[in-house]
């Protein structure tokens, strides 16, 4: 796994914009968040632009995200939000450029279209963390600034164990945390941009808005390809309204059932990506050890930078 390079005080931070796009006053506020934990805030006029469902053309975008990732000056990117379309820079983005060029890439939701493809495909560490709007824009709030800057800064021996994280099943894994939002898993099986986690990762999956039903078919699509079978231990979020409207089926439910037979540790209630309070942030790419007493956390053994 190739680690980019660890961030120091007044390094330049890149907002990009490869899915949809959002207020002026939360990008303006967003990037006044990343001043005070003092970074430089760096963009274009193509985070504000504006199309169908997205910040503009695919073209436009793609062509953005490279001009900041191989600017010698810029050392991490952070995406403006998710929402759609991230999936349509993918073919637009040149691998060996960007392995050529490693940089620490920040973001959840539809851009784990990108992480996925980051770690498991082109082999760089990037972090699953709060974006610009209605995370960094709300200030410590809406993200958890110890888990941020520390995994920016380097973290190795972090220990993250937020409040309210519970245990499923017991025991204890280690390997190379992989995983994101469950929809953007799935719908990229069977391309060339597919989630690809090595043989005994520790996979982190959460999502939003989805019913119980869905999220049975979704984890039952990454097992029937294979995914969940490489995984030594499972981290899930909060999984925020994914219960059913009138309570009769839960979203824990459906994952305890679901994770009955596996055999290694499993976690839930993690918040990081689409969580009711502040999001934190996880290494993607690089080796953690999920354990389950005598307190459940997830020890960050290898630092995402270097």
């Amino acid at each position: 796994m190739i680690r980019p390079g660890a961030l120091a005080s007044g390094d330049r931070i890149a907002i990009v914009a490869p899915a949809s796009g959002c207020p002026r006053e939360e990008l303006d506020r967003g990037a006044a968040e990343l001043v005070r934990l003092g970074f430089e805030p760096v963009y274009t006029d193509a985070v504000m632009g504006r199309g169908r469902f997205t910040t503009g053309e695919p073209e436009r975008r793609a062509a953005d995200f490279m001009r900041a990732w191989t600017d010698p000056s810029v050392a991490a990117l952070i995406a403006l939000r998710g929402g759609y379309g991230s999936v349509h820079l993918l073919p637009r983005l040149p691998p060996a450029e960007i392995v050529r060029t490693p940089k620490l890439f920040i973001g959840y939701s539809d851009t784990t279209s990108l992480l996925s493809w980051l770690t498991s495909v082109c082999g760089i560490a990037a972090l699953h963390g709060p974006m610009i709007e209605g995370r960094l824009a709300r200030g410590p709030a809406g993200y958890d600034e110890r888990s941020f800057v520390t995994l920016l800064r380097g973290g190795a021996g972090l220990r993250l164990a937020p409040e309210g994280l519970t245990v499923l099943r017991p025991g204890e894994a280690a390997g190379p945390l992989f995983g994101g939002t469950l929809t953007q898993m799935a719908a990229s099986l069977g391309t060339p941009y597919a989630l690809d986690p090595e043989q005994g990762c520790i996979l982190f999956i959460e999502d939003v808005n989805e019913r119980p039903y869905k999220l049975d078919r979704l984890l039952t699509q990454l097992r029937q390809a294979g995914v969940l079978d490489r995984a030594r231990a499972l981290v899930f979020g909060e999984m925020r309204g994914c219960d059913e409207p009138d309570g009769s089926v839960t979203a824990r439910e459906t994952i305890e059932a679901w994770t009955a037979d596996f055999a290694g540790p499993v976690l839930y209630d993690f918040p990081s990506g689409h969580t009711a309070g502040a999001c934190w942030t996880l290494p993607l790419g690089v080796r953690v050890r999920v354990v389950t007493a005598p307190h459940p956390a997830v020890v960050v053994e290898e630092p995402p930078v270097a």
